[in-house]
C-alpha cells in the first residue's frame, strides 16, 4: 500500500467550467515593441493629431526574395497576355500532335 500514499485524492480540476483562477501572470511588455510604438507616432504639423508610420522589420533577403517574387510575376502576367485565345489553342493542337499516342486502344488479338 506504500506505493499508493503519493496518489492525489482531490477531484479533478477542469479548464472552461467557469472557475476563476488567482494564480493568472501579466504578460510583460517587449522593451522592443514599445520603442517602435514610439518610433510610429509622430506629430503632424504641431497638432495634437499622431499618425501611423510603416516601419519595415524585414531583411534584406526577405526583400529581394519579395522583389524577385514580383518581377517573375510580372513576366508571367506578359507572357499570358501576349497571346490570344486562338493562338493558345493552335499551340496546344501543336502539343498533342507531338506526343506520342499513348492512348490509342492497343491490339487485342495475338494472332494477327
Amino acid at each position: 500500500m506504500a506505493e499508493y500514499s503519493t496518489v492525489q485524492k482531490s477531484s479533478l480540476k477542469l479548464k472552461g467550467l467557469g472557475v476563476v483562477t488567482a494564480g493568472k501572470k501579466k504578460k510583460k511588455k517587449d522593451k522592443e515593441r514599445k520603442h517602435l510604438d514610439e518610433q510610429v507616432l509622430t506629430a503632424q504639423n504641431g497638432e495634437e493629431e499622431t499618425k501611423k508610420v510603416y516601419v519595415d522589420k524585414r531583411t534584406p533577403a526577405q526583400l529581394a526574395f519579395d522583389k524577385i517574387q514580383e518581377k517573375r510575376q510580372m513576366e508571367r502576367i506578359l507572357n499570358k497576355a501576349s497571346k490570344t485565345h486562338k493562338q493558345r489553342v493552335e499551340d496546344f493542337n501543336r502539343h498533342l500532335d507531338t506526343l506520342t499516342e499513348h492512348y490509342d486502344i492497343p491490339k487485342v488479338s495475338w494472332t494477327k
